[in-house]
């Protein structure tokens, strides 16, 4: 050790990072199934203020979109306030909220046209029960205040230095970030990408690494692949499923940061600066666990000032409400509105009709339609292809809709509302991309089980 460091900052070290795995990393068996205990939490306050969650969420969407219409006028200042962290945005995201307070008004109160106030479009985001908007501000709460204990105190740095000779060679991505993609794969993708948002903003990841980190690895829940099974009546197959809904994750996280358009980010910081992607090899006289832990405890050292911890955490947690619910609202409105009331993703998806049909799986043309709406919602593939015969064909919707990843009524209108190095266009392409290489690969596992 080059550095000694008193027992406080070792206790900040150990016991604040045990508590971040525990809430973030550990699944825990529920009456609902395995959850990590921050959406446990964030589930419990939801039933709790269902009663008028959806109204505080409506009123969260106006403060931000007139705050984004008022901060037009008011002069930039060099030094940047919380006013504007909270409402500085370009007009295509002021439009954004400004959309998300239309389509919340029209389903509350039922004003308009059936395809924006009905339970399957807006209100599958804004409905008091269980709604994914709604759900959003819970998750945001606890994730923006315990977020820190995964990040500030040298868990991430422990293990950079450990994971580095897996995650760079195969994933072209820091150490750091093993625990980052642990978290989304048994917590839940949402927590994935709003670790990688915060992480990229503190310089840790470059706009490359983050943009494949937030669309490699946040996948959804172990608990949502249960529903997935459910809805597409496969539940004796959870274990067939979740294998291959792995073994593809990882095929598609070796090919995509070596390809377009992830490969093409640059490799510079969020402020813009070159980073070093040696930062994490081990100098001469550390090993990997003695340079971790150094690194570990330093990060810990710097950041002794709870309160300053604690202070940040609401500050994260205002910037996600107000800048990202929006967006998720106003984004997911849009595309399950296509994916119910227009043949739009239908038409996209008649292309794949004769892929599958060479790939032998049974009731190709119904199979086709299921391809390009999960861009929408992930549940709707599974929710169109439930009344398909073939058990094959039906694996084959479910494994693929989970694999594609990136869908607008979550965990793409998430990311759109961070300020992750990507676009609308950039998500569809990856999508794309992500549904072709997954289709043959999951067409090979499906023939070998069924």
């Amino acid at each position: 050790m080059t550095k000694k460091f008193t027992s406080y900052t070792w206790f900040l070290f150990i016991f604040l990072s045990l508590i971040g795995i525990f809430l973030f990393i550990t699944p825990v068996n529920t009456e609902d199934g395995l959850k990590v205990p921050i959406a446990i939490l964030a589930n419990t306050l939801s039933a709790n203020v269902a009663s008028f969650i959806h109204w505080f969420a409506y009123i969260v969407f106006i403060i931000a979109a007139i705050g984004a219409l008022i901060i037009k006028f008011i002069p930039e200042t060099e030094e940047r306030t919380l006013f504007d962290s909270l409402f500085r945005v370009n007009w295509f995201w002021t439009i954004m909220r400004v959309l998300a307070v239309i389509f919340a008004t029209m389903y509350l109160f039922q004003i308009g046209p059936e395809s924006f106030t009905s339970e399957n479009t807006a209100g599958l985001l804004i409905t008091p029960d269980g709604g994914l908007v709604t759900m959003m501000f819970s998750l945001f709460l606890f994730a923006g205040l315990l977020l820190p204990l995964l990040t500030d105190f040298g868990l991430l740095e422990f293990f950079g230095s450990m994971m580095v000779k897996i995650m760079r060679p195969l994933f072209k991505i820091p150490g750091r970030s093993a625990i980052d993609c642990l978290a989304s794969f048994v917590g839940d993708g949402t927590i994935g990408v709003l670790l990688t948002s915060r992480q990229y903003e503190e310089g840790n990841y470059t706009a490359r690494e983050a943009a494949t980190i937030a669309t490699t690895f946040s996948v959804v829940s172990i608990t949502f692949c249960f529903v997935v099974l459910d809805t597409i009546r496969l539940n004796n197959y959870f274990l067939q499923f979740y294998g291959s809904v792995i073994l593809v994750s990882i095929i598609l996280a070796f090919i995509m940061p070596r390809i377009f358009p992830l490969r093409g980010k640059p490799d510079t910081n969020f402020d813009g600066s070159i980073s070093d992607e040696h930062i994490e090899d081990v100098p001469e006289g550390f090993n990997s666990f003695s340079f971790g832990l150094n690194n570990a405890l330093t990060k810990a050292d710097s950041n002794k000032n709870l309160g300053k911890v604690i202070g940040s955490g609401f500050k994260n947690v205002l910037e996600m409400w107000f800048a990202i619910t929006p967006v998720i609202m106003a984004f997911g409105t849009i595309a399950l509105v296509l994916a119910e009331y227009t043949s739009f993703f239908k038409i996209l998806g008649m292309p794949f009709e004769p892929i599958l049909a060479v790939l032998q799986i049974p009731f190709a043309d119904e199979a086709a339609q299921t391809m390009i709406v999960g861009f929408a919602d992930m549940l709707l593939p599974s929710v169109l292809g439930s009344g398909i015969e073939s058990e094959l064909t039906r694996f084959f919707i479910a494994t693929v809709s989970v694999t594609q990843l990136i869908y607008m009524s979550e965990v793409g209108g998430l990311i759109l509302g961070t300020k992750l190095p990507l676009k609308i266009w950039d998500l569809f392409l990856i999508f794309l991309i992500r549904t072709l290489i997954s289709i043959p690969i999951v067409a090979i596992l499906a023939h070998l089980l069924f």
